[in-house]
């Protein structure tokens, strides 16, 4: 039986009262699943037309479970039982979180960075299946990291074509090279679900299946809470959300999400795509930051910051000014903020189904691989780090000082973005930098492995309100990795696609601080002493004066 539960207080229960009126008389909930393609304006029709597939999709994909199981049972017979995810944003996202939640094993490869791919391909090869996940086929990430399997399986004397399987779009170029090529599966996802809400599609079942979720359960409680979200009620849990995530007035557009207990693994990760890559356009939209229930920014009483906190079903919950909790199980909760996000699109007057922005970094990306241009030279050196910046770093000659020159373009109502372009697995302690630079700037703080944020987050950058500052954070690897008939390395592609963003960044007028680490184990030690170092020299004052006072 699905069990959800909701609780707001403040600005979040009062966006509810305000807006639950409008959208009862309008039927908003009952006519998002009849698909009606006119609840976001004329100007978003057309692609709203072609994006409401999500709706349905735990009745659509029923008759997949029998398919994906038949092949997990086949590959164990074969000694097959690794599974590597090879996708990008919503088509690894989703399946990190399943697989993670249910305590299976599944490794998502979703960067480029050199020694992450070698590890990967290091890991129990010949137990090893790949799930290559691409809506449109073309994604050059995906591709490489294809490839380089490829190669991967054939020189270790395996047959490559029986341990790849594909989930793509029907008809897209992917689907059509892998039929001629022979693979071992093809498994095509309703085209009209965007990436970003295509958990219960394809591209969540398939590697989450294989991998040994128990999908059939994971279908079926969200086919109830479709059941419970499709209703014109005051008592609509999707309703209530989504006019917290998009109807604040004056609007909050920081969602603080805390995992304070769900049970959920790395669920606000996801719903950060969600959010961002739904709601970041047009100069408006809400940003998602991902923290623990005692981040900074849970507790600073900020004016335009709203906590929602996951919390388990029986938790006893004491909301602050300004919050929201909800529980639920992991199918209920991703159907229910995906509902929330398109009802929060309604309400801030944007189609939440489009990422016009998203290509902008792509592009740069694949001009400066075809360009190979010369590498810009630092402004300074310190220690085992590189700076490089714009104007505004005036005289600083430290990385400290750098970064406290890029807090100071920090507005009132802005936030700091940190982007670390590298092997987010063997360094993920260097996100314990994120709680200390939102004690230090006093500002929401988001952290984003690159070049995986470039297709979640990338999109609210470039086309959200511009009011983000920039933090760089690329390492030299100790050893590249070829890509198999392609004319660059893996360690070429991460820095062309960092080296991307940066510019379409700075060309939108938005300050970016790269610091280029060239000893990856030293300059993480360096960065993070010296963020902690600033840190403290901020708590200090912050005591002082208020000792004074």
């Amino acid at each position: 039986m699905t069990t959800l539960s909701y609780d707001a207080t403040g600005a979040a229960r009062q966006a509810h009262e305000q807006h639950l009126p409008a959208l009862l008389e309008d039927r908003v909930a009952t006519r998002i699943f009849a698909k009606d393609a006119t609840l976001w304006g004329p100007d978003a029709e057309a692609e709203s037309a072609v994006r409401l597939g999500w709706v349905e999709a735990a009745t659509v994909s029923q008759p997949l479970v029998p398919e994906i199981l038949a092949l997990r049972d086949a590959l164990r017979t074969e000694g097959v039982t690794r599974i590597v995810l090879c996708g990008m944003g919503g088509s690894s996202l989703a399946p990190e979180v399943i697989a993670g939640t249910a305590g299976v094993e599944l490794t998502v490869l979703d960067s480029t960075d050199p020694e992450q791919v070698a590890a990967a391909l290091a890991d129990r090869l010949a137990e090893t299946a790949i799930v290559v996940s691409s809506k449109s086929g073309s994604t050059l990430e995906t591709d490489s990291q294809r490839r380089v399997f490829e190669h991967a399986f054939t020189e270790a004397g395996l047959d490559a074509k029986s341990r790849i399987i594909i989930v793509t779009d029907p008809g897209s170029p992917l689907d059509k090279a892998s039929r001629e090529a022979g693979y071992r599966a093809v498994f095509n996802a309703d085209p009209n679900v965007g990436g970003r809400y295509s958990a219960l599609t394809a591209f969540g079942l398939v590697p989450c299946g294989l991998a040994g979720v128990d999908i059939q359960a994971f279908l079926d409680e969200a086919e109830e809470t479709a059941e419970i979200l499709n209703d014109d009620s005051e008592e609509n849990i999707g309703l209530a959300l989504g006019a917290a995530l998009g109807g604040t007035n004056p609007l909050r557009d920081k969602i603080v999400i805390a995992e304070d207990g769900s049970g959920i693994v790395g669920f606000a990760d996801w719903a950060e795509q969600l959010i961002a890559e739904s709601t970041g356009k047009l100069g408006t939209g809400v940003l998602p930051v991902v923290a623990g229930p005692n981040a900074p920014e849970v507790t600073s009483g900020a004016a335009d910051v709203l906590v929602v906190r996951l919390v388990g079903a029986d938790a006893d919950v004491n909301l602050g000014a300004n919050e929201a909790a909800i529980a639920g199980g992991l199918a209920a909760q991703m159907m229910t903020w995906e509902f929330a996000t398109a009802v929060a699109g309604r309400l801030l007057g944007i189609n939440p189904f489009d990422q016009p922005d998203v290509e902008a970094a792509k592009v740069a990306a694949r001009g400066l691989l075809d360009a190979q241009p010369e590498a810009t030279a630092a402004d300074f050196t310190d220690g085992a780090i590189e700076v490089r910046g714009g104007d505004w770093l005036g005289g600083a000659t430290t990385a400290a000082e750098a970064v406290s020159a890029l807090l100071g373009q920090l507005g009132t109502d802005g936030y700091l973005s940190v982007q670390a372009y590298f092997d987010r697995l063997s360094y993920a302690p260097l996100e314990g930098i994120r709680d200390e630079l939102a004690a230090l700037s006093g500002r929401p703080v988001t952290f984003g492995w690159g070049p995986r944020f470039l297709h979640s987050t990338g999109q609210f950058h470039k086309g959200g309100p511009a009011i983000g500052v920039f933090l760089q954070v690329t390492a030299a690897s100790a050893a590249d990795l070829a890509i198999p008939d392609r004319p660059f390395t893996f360690g070429e592609l991460i820095t062309a696609q960092a080296a991307g963003d940066a510019q379409v960044l700075t060309e939108h007028g938005r300050p970016v601080l790269r610091l280029h680490l060239t000893d990856r184990a030293a300059g993480v030690r360096q960065l993070q002493q010296l963020v902690s170092a600033l840190a403290g020299t901020s708590t200090a004052g912050s005591s002082a004066s208020t000792n004074e006072s």
